[in-house]
C-alpha cells in the first residue's frame, strides 16, 4: 500500500476511472450485442437503429479515451458493412 499522500490519492482516481471505463465497455458491448441480433432477426429497421445507437457510443466511447478511435472507427465500419449486405 501506498505512504505518499499523492500515491493514495492516485490509487483512488485510478479505481474510480477504471470502473467508468468498465462501465462503458459493458455498455458498448451490449450495444453492438443488440445489433447483432436485429441483423440476424433480419429487420432492417430496427437494425438501422440499432445501428445508429452502436455508432453512437462507439464514437462516444472513442471520445473519452476508453478505447482507441480506429479502433471504433475499424468497428462502425464493419457494423455497417453487416447492415448493408441485409437484404
Amino acid at each position: 500500500m501506498a505512504n505518499i499522500k499523492s500515491a493514495e490519492k492516485r490509487i483512488k482516481v485510478i479505481a474510480k476511472k477504471t470502473a467508468i471505463n468498465k462501465s462503458r465497455k459493458s455498455e458498448l458491448k451490449t450495444v453492438i450485442k443488440k445489433f447483432n441480433e436485429a441483423v440476424d432477426s433480419g429487420d432492417k429497421t430496427l437494425a438501422e437503429n440499432r445501428f445508429k445507437l452502436a455508432e453512437k457510443t462507439l464514437m462516444q466511447t472513442a471520445k473519452d479515451n476508453t478505447i482507441h478511435k480506429n479502433a471504433a472507427s475499424r468497428k462502425v465500419s464493419r457494423l455497417s458493412k453487416k447492415l448493408n449486405k441485409m437484404a
